[in-house]
């Protein structure tokens, strides 16, 4: 689209061959063949014509290669006339489709014509080549030329948008859009090319001369950008990878004062990787090729292949030198005044960029850290930005996180830092860019003129649809989306202000509208929020994902219209937006990356510091980033969903798009639009191709064939008056009189003339507006008429011709008979003596002379008259010349006219202006005055502002600092928490290894002493753990045998409750039977009910037969609209049968031509006369024939139509009876109304009565319910003690578990002890060198016991005293020790319990789980029957507009029908007249005929005479002697004969025309009468057929909706059914709510028993708590007083820590098996709530019960009185309504509820017991009012069976309601049945809760069986304790044989008081074998 450097004609490129278009043969084939589109899979569309109709589908025949094909009538688009081939504009197409707009950019794009205007759009296709339209020449062209008087092109647009400007000045905008390569740039480069030529500010002026002037450097502007903002793209080699806004400002005179450009969008992407056969930015490239050397080494720059970030290397562009491109983009610099250090500044920026790619990472071994193995690329980029080195590495590697007012390095992963560096590379590049942008704009900025408006020129990508679209693709369609709402106002407001100027009526639609959903549902900010509001949203939440955000949208916009789920797979698409271009599918990967582009603000802040001043300016906005270090929650895969912002200074980059679109909007809807929209025609970037299905796309991208779809709902084509006058009088003649007329009412005359439709036409105040197509359709009678006035015109030429051509012979034949007389004279004269002398004297006469004077004379005439002539000729052309001169001059004198006219008001307007100016500087005056009393206050206040600012700033910066100390204080208090749990830890630890080196040293010396000791323990306790074994199996052969008696029990219960169900089912029958005496005497009702049904359905009926009447009648009204289409058709075929008439008669014609120049041939021509009457004979009989069957059919016709009209009159006469007959019924029921209005009031104070004992009643209540109060309370305080017995046992289970866990680890250890035995004995010939080492030991242990035995004598006082001490303790400790074995046996019990409980637990999620997938499944089986329900609705809206359309369509066919028979008649007349003028024409043939015949034969005989009369006549010539006497009277006989024969002869000829004349007249009727008749089958065979359609499809509609009737009759009968079921379905609830009442009262029965047992734990619990801490206190003592004693006091000490371990062990242990219970108590609480909800939802339903059977109980009084009120029942309707409604609220709150308090079960398990006791009271409560109810109901029962019988006529009313309640009926079905599952459930939970009871009483037991063995084994250790103290007062070896079972017991039970450690254990038996047998040998 550049310049054209050859010699080619431009106007080649921009006019249309309009010889072409008009050409007459394209016009009348167009004519003849019914040429339509037909759609094309390889040209999007191709021609065809129909060739013949089959109901819905056409039969057509190719244009190109003739080939047939069938295609629905749907698919067909109507073909505009050849007139508007290549037509300029677009919206003139009278046939406005898809088809015809391609059509015609085809033609025009294939003739070289690239420009089309489309209404407001001008829409370009790329040519893929140079065309000579672009020059200076061009420019002058189109200057100062309005948009239509040139062809379409840019610089039209650009010329109407600067004019608009400067006339209106009004500021204007040009639009540019399209695909990438589609010449959106090229065509922006020549606006800007001609708005710099036209409006440059240097012509005319003196600083023309000065260096960079503004015009240069505004088109200089381009290449710039082009090489920083430009790439190489697949589709395009030089793609505009950002959008921009060039805004060029003019001052008043209309010159160029400054520029500005703001761009949109830059794909920064780009710069870091490229896909397969794409460039990056040309600026790499440029930089690379063409940098010398010194400024190669300046930059640091290196080969393509060197850099990462060029993916492809060196890729060229064809035709273009990078070298070349780089020298423009320099010299565009220096044109722009860019300094030589700013240039180099860029450049280092760029090649920094290239080198960020070159940065390699590594991953360290170990760790995943990373590392960089070399920085000398790093050095290179420090170096190019100013950085220091190390610096840049520790920011890049390990950044510093501020955490409250310290600063963390954290690691950076390889993938880390790689996102950091190219991050940083692309952040780098768009901040370049934006910086070259504004340094273009100041130098563009001229601040000396101020601009007066603006033009601004938009470069934007257009709407795109890929497979997978990304973010910026869905800002871009945004953007068009707005773009296309703003063209469609601008458009349809210009079009509708047009049709105000011209007074049309017209409402008022606003077009945009129809994309604000699409545009809501991008940007809307709340209420839903929109797509980028989500975004937002999205990325300021931590975890937040690409997936969470999906969901969200899915979420909040699921519903949207606009908006769909993705067909395809989800690892393809993840939503759909549908815009008005097409459905999108969007890939959301990366998109809170995109949206937040984060940066690594450590390198951010040095690059803000850097020492180039440049680089620090690009970066100086460093607090706005987000930071990559602050992004929290970072993984591997997304680097921060979370952010912290700086100061509330982040913006996403949506907010920016989104605000700099707004932005872009405003000042565009402040301009007025002009839209160019570029079409790219291949991808293969070939001139003269066009791929159609791609321009089609295009086209809807770009809105065309939305605008398109506007234009078609108006009245897009429009003619002036005159013109259309001129163009369409010939369609009607004789619609305007002769003489003066306006031209809208001669319109107004032609159009009613022409009897167009209303709706298709308006007629303004000085055009004609039509719909699309009737432009068309009068184009088409125009030609219509044309052709048969050229016809005309034609045949009376020929005939004129002819006539002329026969007097020519005629004179011939006369002068042929003058010549022979001469001849024939002179042969008689020639020898003649007189004449000889004669010949001889005449040239001596003075007669002769004169001839030659007259020759003379007459040869001057000659020259005088050519003299003349030239003369003439020479005045004609100075009389043209003169006239042309006088028109030249009436031009100018008008022009000058309207000059003055023009100076006269711009001179009323100049004074005007003065006038205004004056008024305007005064009132300036005043303003300024104002202004500066403004400014002081202004002043005043904007230094308050300052003051509050200040104060402000320091508030905040006390609220950072608070908020830094807080964050500070938090840190430090997590360290020191951390830090007190080490040192907690380091305290543990070492408490325990002094403990384990205290030990060891004891281990040592007792080990000896105990292994012996040992074994026999060992022995002793396995033979006791063999005898626990025993008892164990014996308790659980006991267990279960109770279990069995258990489940035999509950068999029984099972046996008795079915007993009770029994009889349950017999007081039902009894019920039942009670029943059916009711229904008996309902059967008596239900006769009566019969009656009135029978007497409803013959109404019913009635009505049925209305509507099948009225259905009929719309049929019939179908088929006449079908005869009228008919009708018309056979108009249509009568024209078509004039033309061939018209057609026929010129080739007769011809042919009479034909046989005027072959009358000679006489024979042949009476041979084909003969055939020709033989012929016209039969066709006269076929003809009669036709005639005779037409008016057969038309008569039969007429018989149906007769016929079918008297069914619709007996039809509506049997609806008019049944109308009498239903306002009878009618009359009938209000009497019966009124009737019912006296019981209603006789009910309404029955009602007063029962509210007053209702009050009553619930005052009672009232009391009752204070009473349940107080019991709740009651029992709540019993609840929340029980609960703290609750927390005990949980601790006590704690305790147990860990001595469970003990005793197991002893039973491992005696099985190891075995096996060590077992080595010992093999081992004691090893030992025996080890024995020595011992003995020595042993001897030191002797010496330290003696020492311990002098000790012990004198501290035997002391031990005295601690021994009775010691009894009083280990009495404690037996009674502390049962009481814990029972609480051992509890906590078993628990245990199980637990166990069981999480079964349950798990079972019942399971089943809660199931449920809610059925409870899903049937949501959405509800939402789509409700789908279906309101399509259904909308089908029914539709089919009732049909109804009403039909109804109309009846009326006018009725009126159609009426005028259709008027011109049947009159069409019958004239073919009775036809006829009647055939005959006559007969007739007259025949006698011609044989006047013919008689005139041929008398020529024959005249011939014959005239041969026999030349004979005599050379007879007579022969005979030389009487040739001088006869001569005379052969002369006369001779011209008489001559006269007679010539007189023959014109009669012959006369008599030949007068037979031509018949037989044309004859063969024009048979052609006439044949081509009527086979038209005339063809529409009746089309009738036929499209009235059989018709039938089978009204029948079709009639089955269909019998059907439909029938479902309905079904649905209520099975209502009523439904509603009967469900009636008896109360019923059984009622026996089964019973039923669970009793079951409710025998669990509260044993929940009381556990409740006492519960109280008696406690109790004992208590005590031992007691005794517990009576002995932890006197331990306390007793170590105090034991100091002296330091063996004992060490083991106490180690005793102690073991037992502070163990007790932090049990602990923890304990707070887990809480978290457990406290979880299986949860689930517990959970199914208790969910039994609580079910319990409430059964209230609800027996509350519902109540409300129904009181409505019952209305109805009933009702039926007393026999008359119910039509009113009140409508009432009662609605209140059951309410209450349905009411119920479903109730029940959606209660599984609202039910969520909330499965959230808040951890905080409700306290009260779960109380609530549970005070449900049960409440359902006690309810039930004793069911019964009362119950037995008031039987009473009111009994009554209104006395009253039923009165109910007998009015049953009808009350079946009609209940078949009105049926929805209600099976929505409590529904909910019936929900609560039976509930209650089923709640049975399965009472029986688990009878087993969990029976499993607690039985682990009861076992556990009092444990504590009797628990208290032996107590005794047994006192045992060992007295012996012990013996042996210490005796000073003799102590043998551990008894206390170290003792100990063992103790270890078992995992008490604190434990008095050895496990080490001991293992140690001491050694020492006292030592002790014991010194010789043995001894185990290490």
């Amino acid at each position: 689209m550049a310049h054209r450097s050859g010699q080619e004609d431009p106007e080649r490129y921009l006019f249309v061959d309009r010889a072409v278009v008009y050409n007459p043969a394209t016009q009348a084939d167009w004519t003849a063949k019914k040429v339509v589109w037909i759609p094309s899979e390889r040209h999007g569309f191709e021609a065809a014509s129909i060739k013949e109709e089959r109901g819905e589908e056409v039969v057509v025949e190719l244009s190109e290669n003739g080939k047939k094909a069938v295609v629905n009538k749907d698919d067909i688009q109507k073909m505009n006339p050849p007139k508007f081939s290549k037509v300029e504009d677009m919206a003139e197409l009278t046939c406005l489709n898809e088809a015809s707009v391609l059509h015609n950019l085809k033609d025009r794009y294939y003739s070289g014509l690239i420009y089309t205007y489309s209404g407001l759009f001008c829409v370009v296709i790329n040519p893929y080549k140079n065309l000579p339209i672009y020059s200076e020449n061009i420019i002058e062209m189109y200057r100062g030329k309005k948009r239509h008087e040139m062809p379409p092109h840019i610089y039209a647009i650009s010329e109407s948008a600067y004019r608009c400007m400067l006339q209106d000045r009004e500021d204007q905008s040009i639009l540019c859009t399209g695909e990438s390569g589609a010449g959106k740039t090229e065509n922006t480069k020549k606006v800007i090319q001609y708005l710099a030529h036209v409006a440059s500010s240097h012509k005319g002026r003196k600083d023309h001369n000065i260096p960079g002037e503004l015009e240069r450097q505004l088109l200089q502007a381009n290449p710039i950008l082009e090489s920083f903002g430009n790439a190489k793209t697949v589709k395009n080699d030089n793609s505009s990878r950002f959008g921009k806004f060039i805004r060029v400002n003019f001052d008043v005179t209309g010159y160029i004062v400054g520029a500005n450009i703001e761009t949109y969008l830059l794909e920064k992407s780009r710069a870091v990787r490229q896909a397969k056969d794409e460039r990056t930015f040309h600026v790499f490239y440029q930089l690379l090729a063409g940098a010398g050397e010194h400024l190669k080494t300046d930059l640091l720059l290196e080969g393509f292949k060197n850099y990462r970030f060029l993916s492809n290397g060196n890729i060229t562009i064809p035709g273009q030198q990078d070298k070349d491109n780089f020298q423009e983009t320099m010299d565009a610099m220096h044109i722009m005044s860019f300094s030589h250090e700013e240039i180099v500044c860029m450049l280092k920026v760029v090649s920094a960029v290239l080198q960020f790619g070159n940065v390699v990472f590594k991953k360290e071994r170990n760790t995943d850290q990373a590392s960089m193995p070399e920085n000398t690329v790093a050095q290179k980029l420090c170096h190019l930005l100013g950085l220091n080195v190390m610096e840049f590495t520790r920011a890049i590697l390990s950044p510093r996180i501020k955490v409250g007012r310290d600063y963390v390095q954290k690691a950076q992963t390889k993938e880390q830092a790689d996102f950091a560096v190219e991050a940083l590379a692309k952040a780098t590049y768009e901040r370049l860019f934006r910086w070259l942008v504004h340094r273009i704009n100041k130098a563009l900025d001229r601040t000396k003129r101020q601009g007066a408006s603006f033009i601004g020129i938009l470069d934007i990508a257009g709407f795109e649809i890929f497979e997978l679209n990304s973010f910026e693709q869905m800002c871009i369609n945004y953007t068009n989306e707005k773009l296309q709402q703003l063209f469609n106002h601008t458009m349809f407001i210009l079009e509708q202000e047009e049709y105000q100027r011209e007074g049309i009526e017209w409402s008022f639609i606003d077009f945009g509208l129809d994309l604000q959903p699409c545009i809501d549902l991008i940007e809307r900010p709340t209420n839903p929020p929109g797509v980028l509001a989500l975004l937002d949203e999205e990325c300021w939440f931590p975890k937040a994902t690409d997936k969470t955000f999906v969901d969200k949208v899915l979420q909040e916009q699921g519903t949207h219209p606009k908006f769909q789920k993705p067909r395809q797979l989800k690892d393809k698409a993840d939503f759909c937006i549908i815009h008005y271009a097409g459905r999108v599918d969007y890939k959301a990967d990366e998109w809170l990356m995109k949206n937040m582009d984060p940066l690594n603000d450590n390198v951010a802040t040095l690059l803000n510091q850097s020492t180039d001043k440049f680089v620090a300016d690009l970066w100086k906005d460093v607090d706005r980033i987000v930071g990559l270090d602050q992004v929290a929650g970072m993984n591997e895969t997304a680097f921060g969903a979370a952010y912290k912002t700086k100061k509330g200074m982040f913006r996403t980059v949506g907010q920016l798009y989104k605000e700099s679109l707004t932005k872009l909007m405003a000042t565009l809807r402040n301009t007025n639009p002009n839209f160019v929209r570029c079409i790219i025609p291949n991808h293969e970037k070939r001139a003269g191709k066009l791929d159609p299905h791609l321009v089609l796309d295009q086209l809807r991208c770009n809105g065309v064939l939305e605008g398109i779809r506007i234009c078609r709902q108006g009245f897009p084509n429009r003619i002036v008056f005159q013109e259309f006058r001129q163009r369409y009088e010939i369609l009607t003649p004789n619609a305007i009189p002769k003489g003066f007329m306006d031209g809208k009412q001669a319109c107004e005359r032609m159009i009613r003339a022409l009897e167009l439709d209303p709706n298709l036409f308006r007629i303004g105040q000085s055009k004609v507006f039509f719909r699309a197509g009737v432009l068309a359709h009068l184009e088409e009678e125009r030609d219509l008429k044309i052709t048969d006035i050229i016809i005309y015109f034609q045949s009376v030429c020929r005939g004129y011709l002819a006539r002329k051509a026969f007097a020519k012979k005629q004179q011939q034949l006369n002068c042929l008979k003058v010549l022979q007389r001469n001849c024939s004279a002179y042969l008689k004269l020639k020898h003649w003596q007189w004449w000889r002398l004669f010949t001889k004297v005449k040239p001596l006469l003075q007669v002769t002379r004169q001839e030659e004077e007259m020759q003379a004379k007459d040869d001057e005439l000659v020259k005088v008259k050519e003299k003349q002539t030239k003369v003439e000729g020479e005045l004609v052309e100075m009389e043209r010349k003169h006239s042309q001169l006088i028109e030249e001059k009436n031009i100018l004198a008008e022009q000058l006219q309207a000059e003055t006219e023009l100076f006269a008001e711009a001179e009323e307007m100049r004074a005007r202006l003065a006038a205004k100016k004056q008024e305007l500087e005064e009132i300036l005056h005043d303003l300024e005055s104002r202004v500066e009393e403004e400014e002081e206050r202004t002043q005043g206040l904007q230094s308050e502002k300052k003051k509050m600012q200040s104060h402000i700033q320091d508030l905040e910066e006390q609220l950072d600092e608070e908020e830094a100390a807080r964050q500070k204080l938090q840190l430090e208090k997590v360290t020191a928490e951390a830090k007190m749990k080490k040192f907690e830890e380091d305290i543990l630890l070492l408490e325990d290894q002094n403990s384990k080196f205290l030990k060891e040293k004891k281990l040592l010396d007792d080990r000896v002493n105990e292994m012996m000791s040992q074994l026999t323990e060992e022995e002793e306790k396995a033979k006791n753990l063999g005898k626990t074994k025993n008892k164990q199996e014996v308790m659980m052969v006991d267990l279960e045998e109770r279990l069995k008696k258990e489940e035999k029990t509950r068999q029984e219960l099972e046996k008795a409750k079915r007993k009770l169900d029994g009889e349950t089912t017999d007081l039902q029958d009894q019920i039942a039977e009670l029943q059916a005496q009711i229904e008996e005497l309902r059967v008596q009702l239900a006769k009566k009910e019969e009656e009135l049904q029978a007497i409803q359905a013959r109404g019913d009926e009635e009505v049925t037969q209305k509507n099948n009447a009225l259905k009929q009648v719309r049929e019939l009204q179908a088929q006449l609209a079908e005869l009228q289409e008919d009708l018309e058709s056979e108009k249509v075929s009568r024209n078509k049968a004039e033309k061939l008439k018209r057609d026929l008669s010129e080739e007769l014609e011809a042919l009479k031509t034909e046989l005027e120049d072959t009358l000679d041939t006489t024979a042949a021509q009476q041979e084909l006369r003969t055939k020709r009457e033989q012929e016209v004979t039969e066709l006269k009989k076929a003809i009669d024939e036709e005639t005779k069957n037409h008016e057969a059919q038309i008569q039969e016709m007429r018989q149906r139509h007769s016929t079918a009209l008297e069914e619709l009159s007996e039809q509506l006469e049997q609806t008019k009876r049944f109308k009498v007959n239903l306002e009878k019924n009618k009359q009938s029921t209000e009497s019966a109304n009124k009737e019912l209005v006296s019981e209603v009031k006789g009910l309404q104070q029955a009602k007063t009565e029962s509210e007053h004992k209702k009050k009553k009643l619930e005052a009672q209540l009232q009391e009752f319910m204070a009473r349940v109060t107080e019991g709740e309370k009651g029992k709540g305080e019993l609840a929340d003690r029980s609960h703290k017995l609750q927390t005990e046992l949980d601790n006590v289970s704690a305790l147990l578990e860990d001595a469970e866990r003990k005793g197991i680890k002893l039973v491992k250890d005696t099985t190891v002890l075995e096996s060590a035995l077992q080595d010992t004995q093999e081992l004691l010939q090893e030992e025996t060198r080890q024995k020595l080492n011992m003995s020595s030991h042993i001897r030191q242990l002797e010496e330290e016991k003696s020492t311990l035995q002098e000790q012990q004598e004198e501290d035997e006082v002391a031990c005295r005293n601690l021994e009775k001490q010691l009894c009083t303790l280990q009495a404690q400790l037996v009674e502390t020790k049962k009481k814990l074995e029972d609480d051992v046996g509890m906590v078993e019990g628990l245990e199980e319990v637990k166990r069981k409980l999480q079964k349950d637990m798990e079972l019942a999620t399971l089943r809660l789980e199931e449920k809610g997938i059925a409870f899903e499944k049937m949501e959405k089986t509800k939402t789509r029957l409700q789908q279906e329900l309101d399509d259904l609705m909308v089908d029914l809206d539709h089919q009732r507009t049909i109804v009403s359309n039909l109804e109309k369509k009846q009326k006018k066919f009725d009126q159609l029908l009426a005028e259709e028979k008027n011109i049947s008649a009159r069409y019958a007349e004239e073919r009775d007249k036809a006829e009647a003028e055939a005959r006559e024409k007969e007739t007259k043939s025949l006698s011609l005929a044989r006047a013919l015949d008689e005139a041929l034969e008398a020529k024959e005989e005249f011939e014959r005479l005239n041969k026999q009369l030349r004979s005599e006549m050379e007879d007579l010539m022969s005979s030389k002697d009487d040739v001088g006497k006869n001569v005379h009277e052969l002369e006369k006989s001779k011209r008489t004969l001559d006269q007679q024969l010539e007189e023959m002869r014109t009669q012959l000829e006369e008599l030949e025309d007068e037979l031509q004349a018949t037989e044309d007249a004859k063969l024009r009727l048979e052609v006439n009468m044949q081509a009527m008749k086979a038209q005339y089958e063809r529409d009746l065979q089309g009738r036929d057929d499209q009235n059989d359609e018709k039938k089978r499809a009204l029948v079709k509609q009639v089955r269909e909706m019998e059907a439909e009737l029938e479902d309905e009759r079904k649905q209520r009968a099975l209502a009523v059914a439904a509603k009967k079921k469900l009636e008896m379905d109360l019923m059984d609830m009622v026996g089964q709510i019973e039923g669970a009442n009793k079951a409710r009262d025998e669990a509260i029965k044993q929940l009381r028993k556990l409740q006492s047992q519960m109280k008696d734990y406690q109790r004992e619990l208590e005590d031992a708590r007691a005794s517990r801490d009576e002995i932890f206190s006197q331990s306390k003592e007793n170590e105090k007083k034991l100091k002296s004693l330091e063996a004992e006091v060490l083991q106490l000490h180690e005793d102690l820590a073991a037992s502070e371990r163990a007790r932090r062990h049990a602990e923890q242990e304990r707070d887990e098996l809480a978290d457990e219970i406290s979880n299986s108590t949860s689930g517990k609480s959970a199914l208790m709530d969910e039994k609580r909800r079910l319990e409430a939802r059964i209230a609800q339903l027996e509350e519902e019960l109540e409300e129904e059977q009181g409505n019952m109980e209305l109805l009933n009084d009702r039926f007393r009185k026999t008359t119910i009120q039509v009113d009140t029942l409508t009432l009662e309707l609605v209140a059951e309504r309410s209450m349905a409604q009411k119920s479903e609220n109730a029940r959606q709150q209660l599984e609202r509820q039910n969520k909330d308090l499965r959230a808040k079960l951890g905080e409700l398990e306290g009260s779960v017991k109380s609530r549970f006791k005070a449900s049960i009271t409440a359902l006690e409560a309810k039930i004793l009012q069911l019964e009362e109810q119950l037995e008031q109901e039987a009473k009111e029962r009994a009554a209104a069976n006395k009253l039923v019988r009165r109910t007998e006529k009015k049953l009808k009313e009350v079946c009609m309601q209940v078949e009105d309640e049926r929805r209600h009926s099976d929505q409590y079905k529904e909910q019936m049945e929900k609560a039976n599952s509930r209650m089923k459930q709640l049975k399965r939970q009472l029986e688990e809760a009878e087993e969990e009871a029976t499993r607690a009483n039985a682990y009861r037991r076992k556990l009092q069986r444990e504590l009797d063995d628990a208290t032996e084994a107590s005794e047994g250790l006192s045992r060992e304790v007295n012996t012990l103290k013996s042996r210490l007062r005796r000073g003799g070896p102590i043998s551990f044989s008894s206390s170290r079972s003792g100990r063992r017991q103790l270890q078992v039970e995992g008490t604190s008081l434990d008095l050895l450690s496990d080490d001991e254990v293992e140690n001491k038996p050694t020492d006292a074998n030592a002790n014991e047998t010194p010789a043995a040998p001894q185990p290490e």
